[in-house]
């Protein structure tokens, strides 16, 4: 299961690289593209923003539910009724998690474990800040098929940055 693993996360980095070095190579230059992704950011940052408002998944309230209860949990109101018993399913949604954590600079796929049972996904490990905590959760679900986020995770500062 393991190697099914690797090697799905393996597949997908390759074709996200693969897909960067193409899209990056007939690049036009010029202001107009700076200020389109300039605007392109703008426009995703308040989107994430909007997101993590909406899941209660801003910093501030991440540490004060890990403090209260030293776990976060988070539902998706419109899919609790939907069961995901399928493990396969289970499967493809941890791949699918970790892939999104390996695409991810902020977040470490090695220090972050994901676990899936029917569809409810639990995140344990460590990550260097609380907004990482938040981040994690986001793209976790962000996930087709998760029903459910449960975060363990550990605030645990990496080594020379404190």
């Amino acid at each position: 299961m393991r190697v099914l693993l690797a090697l799905i996360i393996g597949i997908g980095i390759g074709a996200v690289g693969v897909w960067y070095l193409d899209t990056t190579k007939g690049a036009p230059g010029g202001h107009d593209t700076g200020a389109r992704m300039e605007n392109a950011a703008k426009n995703t940052a308040q989107s994430i923003q909007e997101k993590l408002r909406v899941l209660d998944l801003r910093p501030q309230e991440i540490k004060d539910e890990l403090a209260r209860t030293g776990e976060v949990v988070r539902r998706k109101a419109h899919e609790v009724g939907r069961a995901v018993s399928d493990a396969t399913a289970d499967a493809r949604i941890t791949a699918a998690i970790k892939t999104k954590f390996v695409a991810n600079r902020d977040l470490s796929a090695l220090s972050i474990s994901v676990n899936t049972t029917n569809g409810i996904v639990t995140l344990s490990g460590t990550v260097p800040t609380v907004e990482a905590i938040s981040q994690a959760m986001l793209l976790a679900m962000e996930t087709d098929g998760v029903q459910e986020v449960i975060s363990t995770l550990q605030v645990k500062p990496r080594a020379g940055t404190g």
